[in-house]
């Protein structure tokens, strides 16, 4: 009796320390993560801080509905200790253009092409596209605009464009609609496909009545980042849409977009102030673009 109880003492002892170390370890593992999560987001939380402290005061109603001042007024403000007068309107809206042209011509072709990859998995040539896309994502932005330069503004629109912008964007958004649109349609049940198709509905209708709409929240999210992902591009609108001073909303002449105004603001020492302002626009555009994403990609999960 006396052995049996020294044992079980024995092995309560051994399961207390072994508990212990286990625990230990656990609140050092703890430790760790918590230490590196906050070193991560620690440069996140000064690059927002400082864009928040030094570009807030420029943001008010003129810098929506205003162009950029010229130099001189610029310097002026500047040396009275002035706000820079104007904004970046014509900045947003050919941000607005280029973007949403980008998008009518990806979106239609990123999914039509994201859905034969679904269907087609094992083909030959559908292997092909699908390495082309896994490319093309990483190709750099200013190799694309520099292709778009000679493939457009060199031999089709004859100069810098809105127009040769747009594509160059649309080529960069491509990739990430192609691949999410094929992820999206792997993740729906093939009965509901085998369903329609037993009905009789033709191939057409079971793609634009089945598989889009079930999919929809799925390409939605991939559409957003994207747009997400083009929206800061400075170096292929360096080399197609090259700028504009004025508010321009025709395909066919340069154009204006907020990367390319933070750009030209930075190469002149009496617009530091619209960098940081314009930055931090950039900046809450994006966040809530992928706050959108979020959104629509978490409700999608719970249905």
């Amino acid at each position: 009796m006396k052995n049996t109880d020294l044992i079980e003492n024995e092995r309560n002892v051994f399961v207390n320390d072994h508990q212990k170390v286990r625990n230990f370890k656990n609140k050092l593992l703890l430790v760790v993560v918590v230490l590196f999560s906050a070193l991560t987001a620690f440069p996140i939380i000064l690059i927002v801080g400082n864009l928040l402290v030094k570009g807030y005061h420029q943001i008010n109603l003129a810098f929506f509905t205003q162009v950029p001042p010229d130099t001189f007024t610029a310097m002026m403000a500047k040396s009275s200790g002035q706000i820079i007068p104007g904004g970046i309107v014509n900045g947003i809206t050919g941000t607005i253009l280029m973007v949403g042209f980008a998008s009518l011509i990806a979106i239609p072709f990123g999914i039509m092409i994201g859905i034969y990859l679904y269907e087609k998995k094992d083909a030959r040539y559908a292997n092909f596209v699908r390495n082309i896309t896994d490319v093309l994502q990483g190709v750099p932005s200013i190799v694309i605009g520099l292709i778009t330069y000679l493939w457009v503004v060199i031999s089709i629109t004859k100069g810098y464009s809105a127009l040769a912008g747009s594509i160059s964007l649309s080529i960069m958004m491509l990739p990430l609609i192609i691949r999410s649109t094929e992820e999206t349609m792997k993740m729906i049940p093939p009965t509901l496909k085998e369903a329609a198709v037993a009905l009789g509905t033709p191939y057409h209708k079971v793609i634009f009545k089945v598989l889009i709409p079930s999919s929809l929240g799925g390409l939605m999210t991939g559409i957003l980042i994207s747009i997400s992902r083009i929206l800061g591009e400075t170096a292929p609108l360096l080399l197609t849409a090259l700028g504009n001073p004025a508010v321009n909303w025709k395909l066919s002449q340069p154009t204006s977009s907020v990367p390319l105004l933070i750009w030209q603001f930075y190469n002149d020492p009496n617009m530091v102030s619209l960098i940081f302002s314009s930055s931090l626009f950039l900046m809450g555009f994006v966040l809530t673009l992928n706050l959108i994403s979020k959104r629509i990609a978490a409700k999608r999960s719970i249905q």
